[in-house]
């Protein structure tokens, strides 16, 4: 699961919003890898952002921080064994700019259904993947 994640080229297939990734960084995929993503969240208007695996702890701790872009929230995702497959846990955190700081309720709500789906692609994804091969 971890390893799907990190896969940039994946990205799209599971976070359906993501519409482009360049890695901007040399080297394997590890901690202090950077992406510039090109976004198009339903209704808003497409935005770049660029972001770096600030931990990256395979296959148990992944944080991904915004360090370019409209808004500096960081994601991270943990993964446990649970069974024959995988818990993920996420977490996102980070203060809204500008106006959007008088969206914060609303934010949140959206941020977490958006996830949400997200987090079902990846499992779906992931489980398709890995049918037969005892991924989780």
């Amino acid at each position: 699961m971890f390893d799907y994640v990190v896969d940039p080229s994946n990205l799209a297939a599971w976070q359906t919003s993501n519409r482009a990734v360049e890695i901007l960084t040399d080297g394997p995929i590890a901690a202090g890898s950077r992406f510039r993503e090109r976004i198009k969240p339903p209704g808003r208007k497409e935005f770049q952002q660029v972001t770096e695996f600030a931990e990256f702890e395979r296959p148990s701790r992944l944080r991904v921080r915004v360090v370019e872009g409209p808004q500096p929230i960081d994601g991270t995702w943990s993964f446990e064994p649970a069974g024959a497959g995988t818990m993920v846990t996420f977490v996102a955190a980070g203060e809204l700019r500008g106006p959007m700081r008088l969206l914060a309720p609303l934010v949140r709500w959206v941020v977490a259904r958006q996830f949400a789906g997200y987090h079902r692609n990846l499992r779906r994804n992931v489980e398709a993947q890995g049918a037969g091969h005892g991924a989780g």
